[in-house]
């Protein structure tokens, strides 16, 4: 396979790498989306998303359409397969992770279970 073909572990929408653009346009220059799990949350596991300006070396960056998201290394192993959307329901406005590795989630969708 080469290089090209390989799949990133974590992929993001069009509709997500635009709202991306957006949030970063009121940050700092050079600014990202970081966006990590952490323990915590009603369902054991919950995801957390920051504005940073600097990166670590280690950091998986995915880019889309000129956005660019930091994971760190751990919280790429809790990630890995998932798809970052961003959705506008009748609930709100909000970052949706589509997580095949979750075997249940609160009703929010910001925790999840392994």
């Amino acid at each position: 396979m080469s290089e090209s073909a390989v799949l990133a572990p974590v992929t993001i929408s069009a509709r997500a790498a635009a709202q991306v653009n957006k949030v970063l346009s009121r940050e700092a220059p050079g600014s990202y989306l970081r966006i990590a799990v952490n323990g915590g949350g009603c369902s054991g596991f919950q995801y957390a998303f920051d504005i940073v300006v600097e990166r670590d070396g280690d950091d998986l960056v995915i880019e889309r359409d000129g956005a660019s998201v930091l994971i760190d290394p751990v919280s790429v192993g809790f990630l890995e397969g998932s798809k970052i959307d961003y959705v506008d329901d009748l609930i709100g406005q909000s970052f949706k992770i589509d997580n095949p590795n979750a075997t249940a989630s609160c009703g929010c969708g910001t925790s999840f279970a392994l």
